[in-house]
């Protein structure tokens, strides 16, 4: 009699992903990528553009594109890699997008009090308000017409609204002026606090790792780092040579 084949073993990290292949149409854009996260512990994805820092996110988050060619991912001891992106969020992967994506003609409250439509939920609404006071002052206002940093807040407190074990950041400080990024930074020293695991994708190096306990540099899909923020902030040839600062 044949054996039964066994069962894969969840890994004892927290988070982790093995051997992560993904292609975005026919361009294979992430090459075997793996790491880990404890739990509470928050990390920054760095490299240069096209180095496969956005596809390796979006691929956790279980994204349509990239498709996931072959690999495992998870969390908490579940496995995410057979998941859609709806279920890998309902099992608390919260991804803030680069984009943003906030919901046109609803108000600030409405865009947060429909990410806590669907069990389970994360933060009420005044810890929300107490952790992001402009939003509270402009709950009754529509959202797309926050400044682009308020509209960062919002995506973030969006993300909190949901019960995230998991916290994906794409490129927070994108196109916001240095007096706005010292606001979000401030923001997510708050996140960082409160215990939440958290992946932070950003060009803006140097503000990342100053958030991060731990860096996983890419270059070109793979992984060529892994070790914590201080090695990189104390390695100037290691940041010139994979991230140009």
């Amino acid at each position: 009699m044949s054996a039964l084949p066994r069962a894969v073993a969840a890994p004892s990290s927290y988070f982790s992903c093995r051997d992560l292949h993904a292609y975005y149409g026919e361009s294979y854009i992430v090459q075997g990528v793996g790491f880990s996260i404890q739990e509470g512990e928050i990390v920054a994805l760095l490299g240069r553009n096209g180095a496969g820092k956005t596809s390796t996110l979006r691929t956790i988050a279980r994204l349509a594109d990239p498709q996931l060619a072959r690999g495992e991912i998870w969390l908490a001891g579940k496995a995410l890699h057979p998941m859609r992106s709806w279920q890998a969020a309902r099992h608390g992967v919260g991804l803030v997008p680069e984009d943003r994506r906030i919901i046109a003609g609803l108000t600030v409250e409405e865009n947060l009090q429909l990410a806590r439509i669907e069990k389970p939920v994360g933060w009420p609404l005044e810890r929300i308000y107490e952790h992001f006071p402009k939003l509270a002052e402009r709950r009754t206002q529509e959202a797309v017409t926050l400044s682009g940093g308020e509209q960062q807040m919002l995506a973030v407190a969006r993300a909190l609204a949901r019960d995230v074990k998991l916290l994906l950041l794409d490129e927070p400080y994108e196109g916001l002026a240095p007096v706005i990024v010292r606001e979000i930074e401030k923001i997510l020293q708050e996140v960082k606090a409160a215990g939440f695991t958290t992946l932070i994708v950003e060009q803006n190096a140097i503000a990342a790792l100053q958030l991060a306990d731990r860096a996983i540099i890419l270059d070109m899909g793979e992984v060529v780092f892994d070790g914590t923020a201080k090695e990189v902030l104390d390695d100037a040839q290691l940041r010139k040579e994979y991230l140009a600062v």
